[in-house]
């Protein structure tokens, strides 16, 4: 099984920065591109950002020249630097992540649970 587990959500005032981090486990063979994702209330869940297994990276509009997605191949983790945070960023984060597990043929998305970024003064 796989597990994907973020961390580093919470309450922060405009302005602010949080860094999001997430990490996966478990019988993976290789991972392909990992993003986040993030659900604010009564809205559909959208794209924050994506890396590829490369390296190459993109980008909401909404969040460009903010915040940073990067990962650590090593580790199995992406990471979201999230700065110059607004109050529309309060949301649930989610990371996903493209895996092909162990002995697996195909590609699978997985999902964390999601992490709740509060931006309010």
């Amino acid at each position: 099984q796989v597990q994907l587990v973020e961390s580093g959500g919470g309450l922060v005032q405009p302005g602010g920065s949080l860094r999001l981090s997430c990490a996966a486990s478990g019988s993976i063979s290789s991972i392909n591109a990992m993003g986040w994702y993030r659900q604010a209330p009564g809205k559909q869940r959208e794209l924050v950002a994506i890396i590829s297994s490369g390296g190459s990276t993109n980008y909401a509009n909404s969040v460009k020249a903010r915040f940073t997605i990067s990962r650590d191949t090593a580790k199995n983790t992406v990471y979201l630097q999230m700065n110059s945070l607004k109050p529309e960023d309060t949301a649930v984060y989610y990371c996903k992540a493209v895996i092909r597990t162990t002995g697996g043929w195909y590609w699978v998305d997985y999902w964390g649970q999601g992490t709740q970024v509060t931006v309010s003064s």
